[in-house]
């Protein structure tokens, strides 16, 4: 099985996460592609396999900038993506309030709105809760990853 991650980030740390998912894909049995979202636009999605997204949030709910690209494709370059199966790794703050991992939030709708099809829950990483975001990322993509297989 084939998996993309997708990252949007501003200070490294969605990053940092799907790096430290990448280094699992032989645990996993999976190959793995890491791509950051700088420049990309909806075809990515004519990719074959499967896709998780792993964004952090900016400003006031906002996708980062590297990810501004990719987010406004889905709208000008709107196309049905019933095809695309996908997971969602959505980094924020909750001390933001309504804001907190909006960048997620917005990926997660407009997907959705184009048919895609999200498998499992969205993992959220609170950057207020201590926890640590590779270790709950990592405890998350393994139940996720097992999601999938029964899935396909």
């Amino acid at each position: 099985m084939h998996l993309t991650i997708l990252v949007g980030t501003v200070h490294g740390n969605a990053t940092s996460v799907a790096q430290t998912l990448l280094l699992s894909a032989p645990d996993h049995h999976l190959s793995m592609d890491l791509l950051p979202m700088d420049g990309l636009d909806i075809s990515v999605f004519d990719r074959p396999g499967t896709f998780l997204v792993c964004t952090s949030t900016t400003g006031s709910g906002d996708v980062p900038d590297n990810a501004l690209a990719l987010y406004h494709a889905l709208d000008a370059q709107a196309k049905y993506l019933g095809h695309v199966r996908y997971g969602l790794i959505a980094l924020g703050d909750s001390s933001y309030g309504d804001t907190f991992y909006g960048g997620g939030k917005r990926f997660d709708e407009r997907l959705q709105d184009l048919g895609a099809q999200r498998v499992g829950d969205i993992c959220v990483l609170d950057a207020s809760s201590g926890d640590d975001a590779a270790e709950t990322a990592t405890t998350w993509f393994a139940d996720w990853v097992s999601l999938l297989t029964q899935d396909s």
